[in-house]
């Protein structure tokens, strides 16, 4: 069985009815989003907020950092991830999702979400999942192991409602690849939501209230 990762959770006092597991970008940690939690207004709703394993990024000249993967080139418009490194990864993300359900908390009432290389973790396993999700939402991120959706993608999650948000002045994830990602997963049936926002690769106040909407939607 695969190891359950250290998480930051916010919660209900009384039993939840949905959750959101919150996947933070490259070299930060689980505490990333945790103040906007307030600001979302969701009070049946248990966030999840995992640290990713700490492991030596080529980019950044093999620094150790809380990474999902290993980004090899920068700003690679495909092949710059260590596919080993994500399908690991995966089986934590997984095994997460799984929990949630053990809590009580099926799959149908779980939003997957994440942040730039969190984004890129959130979209692979989400689209992959075998037990259909209440949604994936998608900020300033993009696709990986592309080459690999046909032959993997879910039926169960074909149709699940997505949530793009990009900044148009992000010089980390060029608004381009979250774009191409957006149009990648978009399908006949699916709900699917894109948003640009005239900021850089941050979340804005104005982007939180959108957040806000659309998890009120999927939850209540």
């Amino acid at each position: 069985m695969a190891e359950t990762l250290p998480c930051v959770e916010i919660g209900p006092q009384e039993k939840p009815d949905g959750a959101v597991v919150w996947l933070h970008g490259l070299g930060a940690s689980g505490h990333d989003f945790e103040d906007i939690v307030p600001l979302l207004r969701l009070p049946r709703v248990r966030f999840v907020f995992p640290h990713a394993p700490r492991r030596p990024v080529t980019i950044n000249g093999g620094l150790i950092m809380p990474a999902w993967y290993d980004i090899l080139v920068f700003g690679a418009t495909s092949g710059g991830e260590e596919p080993r490194h994500v399908r690991e990864s995966a089986v934590l993300i997984e095994t997460l999702l799984a929990r949630e359900q053990e809590r009580g908390v099926p799959a149908s009432r779980i939003v997957l979400a994440g942040f730039s290389q969190g984004v890129a973790m959130a979209l692979h396993v989400g689209v992959r999942f075998r037990h259909p999700l209440l949604g994936i939402m998608a900020l300033s991120g993009y696709e990986i192991l592309g080459d690999t959706l046909a032959a993997e993608a879910s039926p169960e999650n074909r149709t699940t409602p997505l949530l793009f948000c990009h900044g148009i002045f992000d010089d980390v994830v060029e608004i381009e690849r979250g774009r191409h990602a957006c149009e990648t997963l978009a399908h006949p049936g699916r709900a699917v939501a894109w948003h640009e926002f005239p900021q850089g690769h941050e979340v804005s106040l104005e982007e939180v209230e959108l957040i806000r909407r659309w998890l009120a939607d999927r939850f209540f």
